[in-house]
């Protein structure tokens, strides 16, 4: 069975790195005294091993251990005996580059199927979806295929902002581009927004936090989603 949490973001406005997410972390890698990172998103202008060490120091304050993906020499060995799995943000054309170019975004599916504890934040949830079509980043580099993990039946919006009636701003919403990617693909995608997750456990897909996400479909109009909503029926 799955066992994943699926962020929108890592960090919150005012708050430091995962400490929203820490007492959720907690209990979801309880049986991990180490957690395999995967910094292969890494933001601009750091290093794998700086990526690495930054998720160290906060995980440090529930007592879990992270080792970079990049420290082994065989990848997809690293990720058949993890314990628990984190993916970070930063670009997800980057991230799913270097998943294909490393010959493990197979390895990573088949073992997140097993049960083996996951987070992703941003560009870490993206990858669970259908594809990563629907992320908001540039394509910097140019993947192989844009086909992801596929673990949850639709695509995710991350960092979803809602339309600001009072902004000027006359450049396309999120819910613009999502309209666009409907025009012609066929599958869902939810707008998650900052300070959500999913909570995929036991069968179920649960909306976490305390913020609504939105559900958009092929020409359909977008439905707001409650938190602690039960999402399976999202097809």
């Amino acid at each position: 069975m799955k066992n994943l949490l699926l962020a929108s973001t890592s960090t919150l406005h005012g708050s430091d790195y995962l400490d929203y997410l820490l007492p959720e972390l907690q209990l979801h890698f309880e049986n991990c005294k180490t957690v395999l990172f995967i910094p292969y998103a890494r933001p601009s202008g750091i290093s794998h091993e700086e990526y690495t060490q930054k998720t160290a120091l906060t995980f440090a304050k529930i007592n879990i251990n992270i080792k970079g993906i990049h420290e082994f020499e065989d990848a997809a060995l690293a990720i058949q005996n993890a314990e628990g799995i984190f993916t970070g943000g930063g670009n997800t054309f980057l991230l799913v580059s270097q998943l294909y170019h490393y010959k493990i975004m197979i390895t990573l599916k088949e073992t997140l199927e097993k049960g083996t504890p996951y987070l992703g934040t941003s560009a870490g949830s993206n990858i669970a979806g259908l594809s990563m079509q629907t992320t908001n980043d540039m394509p910097i580099i140019y993947p192989p295929s844009f086909q992801t993990l596929g673990l949850i039946p639709f695509n995710l919006n991350v960092h979803f902002l809602d339309i600001d009636s009072q902004s000027t701003h006359m450049g396309e919403s999120r819910e613009t581009r999502i309209n666009e990617f409907l025009q012609f693909n066929n599958f869902p995608v939810l707008g998650l927004k900052e300070g959500s997750w999913l909570e995929i456990k036991k069968g179920n897909i649960i909306l976490k936090g305390s913020l609504s996400a939105k559900l958009f479909r092929k020409n359909q109009s977008p439905v707001e989603i409650a938190a602690e909503t039960e999402l399976s029926f999202i097809q």
